[in-house]
């Protein structure tokens, strides 16, 4: 359980799910820009939204990741809320498909089709659990192993498709910062 202090600066509701922000190893950032029919107007390049969403991905598709990380509580890699919300805030993936992003985020339909399924699996655990809940809450979830497949599958994809080794270490969150840096 997050401490007092560190429970929220703002809210941000995600299909009637609250995300508290603003911990200290968080990527979460302020509020959303507007919307022109439909899509967000966002300063933020693509290929920083793919580089979250694949992050995202890849500590959510990890079992190992989980023990020696979240469940350890090691610093600097957020927790599963962070992931989640990395996942599906500046993509609206709780809000319509990622079919929506083939060509821009995502390379083509399949790509679209595996982050869907991930999103869904994910978000309906943290529906049922809550995003304060700790660690284990995610992991002794009996959809849990369900949902790391479809991560690790949506993963997979991605990271070949940008010629990088699945099987990597997930990086933390301050070289996600420095690798989406702009300039």
């Amino acid at each position: 359980m997050r401490a007092p202090q560190d429970r929220c600066r703002r809210e941000r509701t995600i299909a009637s799910v609250t995300f508290a922000q603003g911990s200290k190893n968080s990527s979460r950032r302020g509020g959303r820009s507007s919307t022109m029919g439909g899509m967000p107007l966002n300063d933020m390049p693509w290929w920083r939204w793919r580089s979250n969403v694949r992050s995202a991905l890849h500590m959510l598709s990890d079992p190992v990741f989980h023990e020696d990380t979240w469940l350890a509580g090691a610093e600097g890699y957020g927790d599963v809320t962070d992931a989640v919300y990395r996942l599906v805030e500046d993509t609206w993936l709780d809000s319509w498909s990622a079919e929506k992003y083939v060509g821009t985020v995502l390379r083509d339909a399949q790509e679209a089709a595996l982050v869907d399924l991930a999103v869904l699996r994910v978000l309906r655990i943290l529906h049922q659990v809550g995003p304060d809940a700790p660690v284990s809450a995610y992991l002794e979830h009996h959809a849990w192993p369900e949902a790391v497949r479809a991560a690790r599958e949506a993963h997979v994809r991605l990271a070949t498709a940008d010629g990088e080794d699945p099987d990597a270490r997930p990086r933390s969150l301050e070289v996600l910062r420095i690798l989406t840096r702009t300039v």
